[in-house]
């Protein structure tokens, strides 16, 4: 290089701007921007989660002041431990008033077992679990990235996954919980979906449907998926091997969703073994009653409504306005934008809450399997709004561990 050209490069303005932070990140690859991303919110999250350990009294699980991995173990993530230690029971447990208790098969044996054998090469079980719980939440996220490419530009949907990583209830992905596992199952399913990959969703749903419910929810999904396909088959074909294929892994979804029920019955000797144990957890609220199919939310409606003391007119009234509002949201055009498959995951997975779920603490967290809509909550890109979102969703993690995650003596509000 002449001396000329070398005193031309050291005068360049534009020399000092090439390598900024901003132009590394610009040609940073789509994967390393996501794995930053996730671990840059589970980095804040864990400050949060150790600030408010310091200050958890002494429980049915940890003394005061646990540690963080003790206190990732709370609540339900002492049952998935039970499974991996005893197994299921042969025998449902019966209480005092002579009905199924809570017991274990509410709890599906993906997650233990994956846990399970990381303690086989030496880690404690508390540390196995939040291992498991973390990496399947940043395979999530990877897959949301690549799901929300197919509708947004390249910063919106890394900005999707911004959301996702800061959610209200994204502490949820570093606990001894299953549902990063089942976010990650319902990412990749939503893929394989809008790119019509329709075999390879058999062995999805089938790991889908031992790590978390919601693979019934998925099979109204792919009906009315085969159904939008045949209804506008002129203008986007629909050949005939594809809708064998579809309704073919249509069919299985319902097998696969009532599997687990099945395998209690088989191993129990209770046709509704499996029924009657998820619905002790409600018995809490109101009692033991039978399933009554969409009436859950206007039972939990009257009884909230009585528990502030308000007329149950009015939480019933309530329920008629979230349902109305929903449905209005998925035909907002940020909604739309994300695409009809998505829209029918939304819509399969509200009506199959409002069939089955009793709306109580659990709410926030059994609602986050709705988290592709953090892609239209992506679409605006003031910078105010972009920055104002991420401090809200951290301020209500905050919240929901405040409400939900900490125990405080007798405490009848569970994550």
């Amino acid at each position: 290089m002449s001396m000329s050209e070398a005193a031309a490069r050291e005068h360049d303005p534009f020399r000092a701007t090439r390598w900024s932070p901003r132009v590394r990140w610009r040609l940073t690859p789509w994967w390393a921007k996501v794995v930053a991303v996730y671990f840059g919110a589970r980095l804040i999250t864990t400050t949060i989660v150790l600030v408010l350990a310091s200050g958890q009294a002494a429980n049915s699980w940890t003394g005061p002041r646990p540690g963080y991995f003790e206190y990732a173990n709370l609540w339900d993530a002492r049952w998935y431990q039970i499974i991996w230690i005893g197994g299921y029971p042969r025998e449902l447990p019966i209480t005092e008033a002579g009905q199924v208790g809570e017991n274990a098969w509410a709890f599906l044996p993906v997650f233990p077992v994956l846990s399970g054998m990381l303690t086989q090469i030496g880690l404690p079980w508390n540390v196995a679990s939040v291992a498991i719980a973390v990496l399947a939440g940043l395979g999530a996220a990877l897959v949301l990235h690549r799901l929300m490419s197919r509708f947004l530009e390249p910063d919106r949907a890394l900005f999707a996954v911004v959301l996702f990583a800061v959610a209200p209830v994204s502490p949820i992905m570093q606990f001894g919980y299953a549902e990063s596992l089942g976010f990650l199952w319902l990412a990749v399913a939503l893929l394989l979906l809008v790119d019509r990959r329709y075999g390879w969703l058999v062995p999805v749903l089938t790991a889908w449907a031992f790590t978390r419910p919601g693979a019934l929810a998925f099979a109204l999904t792919l009906a009315l998926h085969w159904v939008w396909r045949w209804w506008h088959r002129g203008r986007d074909p629909f050949p005939i091997r594809e809708r064998v294929v579809a309704a073919s892994v249509t069919a299985f979804a319902v097998v696969v969703g009532f599997a687990w029920p099945g395998i209690v019955w088989l191993v129990t000797g209770e046709f509704d073994g499996y029924m009657a144990t998820e619905l002790a957890w409600r018995s809490a609220y109101i009692g033991y009653q039978e399933l009554v199919p969409f009436t859950a939310w206007f039972q939990g409606a009257a009884w909230w409504a009585e528990w502030v003391r308000l007329p149950a007119w009015l939480g019933m009234a309530a329920v008629v306005v979230i349902g109305v509002s929903f449905a209005a949201m998925l035909f907002l055009p940020a909604v739309k934008r994300l695409g009809v498959d998505i829209r029918l995951w939304l819509a399969s997975y509200g009506l199959y809450l409002l069939a089955v779920f009793f709306p109580q603490s659990s709410t926030f967290r059994i609602l986050a399997p709705m988290f592709p809509l953090v892609g239209a909550l992506a679409v605006p890109r003031a910078r105010w709004y972009r920055w104002g979102i991420v401090v809200v969703f951290i301020a209500l993690q905050v919240g929901w561990l405040l409400i939900a995650w900490g125990v405080d003596g007798i405490d009848w509000t569970p994550p």
